[in-house]
């Protein structure tokens, strides 16, 4: 079986969720006997170089095309966006050279299944259809509207609290009128696909959470006798990110200090704001990354 990933962020190294779902999927799948093809955006806020080649570590794709993509958040547009019924959301990854790329691609080479990183690919299904007999596969990483409604909640502005509710309301109408567009859905939780459901969608699907590779001589088991840890890994520099840090150690970390006085919480993550990589708080580490 022949598959295509179309991605919009070239997924190595595998620095967040959302490249280590696409990487593990498709070792899988090419472990599985498929064969693993890539059509990746490689945008202005996570360009990669490749200009020494493409890494090692994807060598089992029998083909990888990149495209880049200036994806920056521009605010002539956005203002602009703001008496326009498409999402900005979306609008941000739409692009001539991308789907220029997409067009030669499926004129070159046939899939039996073409499957969509996230619904921001979603506007180039016109292209899809229009080339290729494939079936369509929309791998669901989240609900992108709920995302933004959450962070629409906790913006203490009301201006901006206003501006994002009305973006995530366009995302909302964006990601329910393209459900039925697929011919199969893949979310990550049983509980996203109970609410995938309950918005519409009617056409094949399951839940496939994230796999991972755990090998016994990597294991250390030394660490059963350190006090006890809590740790979150992921980028800081997604507000969705931010926000649940933030909210867990305001909420949550106060009663889990009264319980386990010795309990230690560890965070790790790129670009983190300033409140949390100098985070001065008992028992609480923050180890950043670039």
């Amino acid at each position: 079986m022949r598959i295509l990933q179309l991605s919009k962020k070239f997924p190595f190294p595998p620095k967040d969720g959302e490249s280590i779902a696409i990487l593990q999927m498709s070792k899988a799948l090419h472990n599985s006997g498929c064969e693993m093809s890539l059509l990746a955006m490689n945008t202005s806020k996570h360009r990669v170089d490749l200009t020494k080649g493409l890494p090692k570590e994807l060598a089992y794709y029998a083909r990888i095309e990149t495209v880049n993509v200036d994806n920056k958040i521009r605010w002539t547009e956005a203002f602009k966006n703001i008496f326009s019924e498409e999402s900005y959301h979306i609008t941000r990854f739409i692009s001539a050279e991308f789907s220029i790329k997409l067009e030669q691609l499926l004129q070159e080479e046939t899939y039996d299944i073409i499957q969509l990183e996230t619904l921001y690919l979603a506007p180039f299904l016109s292209i899809i259809k229009k080339y290729s007999k494939a079936m369509v596969v929309l791998r669901a990483h989240n609900i992108e509207h709920e995302i933004w409604q959450r962070i629409a909640m906790q913006v203490p502005s009301l201006p901006k609290k206003l501006y994002l509710n009305y973006l995530s309301k366009k995302l909302r109408n964006f990601e329910i009128k393209s459900l039925n567009d697929y011919d199969f859905l893949v979310a990550i939780t049983d509980r996203d696909l109970v609410q995938f459901k309950s918005l519409g969608y009617k056409n094949g699907c399951l839940a496939s959470p994230v796999g991972f590779e755990v090998l016994e001589n990597q294991i250390d088991y030394s660490a059963f006798n350190r006090p006890m840890m809590l740790s979150f890994i992921g980028s800081l520099d997604w507000m969705p990110n931010i926000e649940a840090v933030r909210w867990f150690v305001q909420e949550v970390w106060p009663v889990l200090m009264n319980k386990f006085p010795d309990l230690q919480f560890h965070i790790a993550g790129r670009n983190a704001p300033k409140d949390i990589s100098d985070i001065n708080q008992k028992n609480i580490f923050s180890w950043g990354s670039s």
